[in-house]
């Protein structure tokens, strides 16, 4: 029979938990942030199926970084120098 040591939760746990979710939400949040989107929805990494949903949500949205690079693109169709 296995001994009492395997019952419970103890403070252990507690942390290690704490530590893997800032592990993980605290660059989700920044990236979230970096694209436009609240960082609070960060908290959909932890939670099947909604995860796989915002992470296509994510691929497919428009990025600050891609808006700039359209941009250029534009101003060259345009005629005009970038220099």
């Amino acid at each position: 029979m296995m001994g009492h040591w395997m019952y419970g939760y103890g403070l252990g746990h507690g942390l290690w938990l704490v530590i893997v979710a800032a592990v993980v939400l605290y660059p989700t949040g920044r990236i979230l942030s970096r694209m436009g989107f609240s960082p609070v929805w960060s908290i959909l990494v932890f939670i099947p199926l909604f995860n796989l949903i915002g992470l296509w949500i994510v691929a497919f949205a428009d990025w600050p970084a891609n808006a700039g690079r359209q941009s250029l693109l534009n101003s060259d169709r345009n005629g005009i120098s970038r220099s």
